[in-house]
Order: C-alpha cells, then structure tokens, then sequence
C-alpha cells in the first residue's frame, strides 16, 4: 500500500508541478510587461508619433501585453493540460464580444431611429 501510495504522490506533484512556471519565465514576462507599458507611454508622451496613430499603437501594445501576461505568467498555452483553460478563455472572449459588438449594434440603431428634440421645434416647409 505504500508504494501505490507513494507513486501516487510523485504522479501528483508531477502534474503540480508543470503548472508552474519558472523564475525564468516570470522574469522574461516582468521586462517584456514592463517594456510593452514604457512603449505605450511613449507613444503618447513622445510625440514622435502621429495623433491618429496613437490609439491603434496603444491597443496593439496593450493586446501584446495582455498575450505575454497570459502566457508567462497565467501559463496559458496549448499543452494538454492547459488546453481547457485555453478554450474556456477563448469562449469567454467569443461571449463578451458578442454582447459588446451587440450592445453597440442597438445603440446605434436605437440612436439612429430616434426622433431628436431639435427636429421636432424645427418647422417643416
């Protein structure tokens, strides 16, 4: 019994074990999150930078450090032990971009087919 018991223990500490990630990859994903924030500070405080450019600048820096925290440091990844983690995320995004996307959709349409106060003082000739 003790031996199922030990083999059960080091399968177990195994498997915890790879779900951690090493100083290596904490340390790679602090200077690429700290990197990836100086970058987007720059594009705006710089200057070099040309006004219309700055908002799709900073959301690719932004979606760049989204993508290294989830891999360094929530160690999300296609691995199979990760790969149900991997599709809830992707589900959960799939569903908030519905309800934003159609969020906006009613929006719109409720504010296009409103009547706006000043076209109802306005008279009609």
């Amino acid at each position: 019994m003790s031996g199922a018991h030990h083999s059960h223990d080091a399968a177990h500490h195994g498997a915890a074990h790879a779900d951690h990630g090493s100083t290596k990859s904490y340390l790679i994903g602090f200077t690429l999150s700290v990197l990836l924030t100086l970058a987007s500070f720059g594009v705006v405080m710089s200057g070099l930078v040309p006004h219309e450019l700055m908002m799709p600048g900073i959301i690719v820096f932004g979606v760049a450090q989204l993508v290294v925290q989830l891999v360094c440091f929530l160690h999300m990844g296609t691995s199979p032990s990760q790969r149900g983690n991997l599709a809830i995320m992707l589900f959960t995004i799939l569903i908030l971009g519905i309800v934003v996307v159609g969020s906006l959709w009613v929006l719109h349409n409720m504010n296009v087919n409103m009547m706006h106060p000043t076209s109802q003082m306005m008279p009609v000739e």
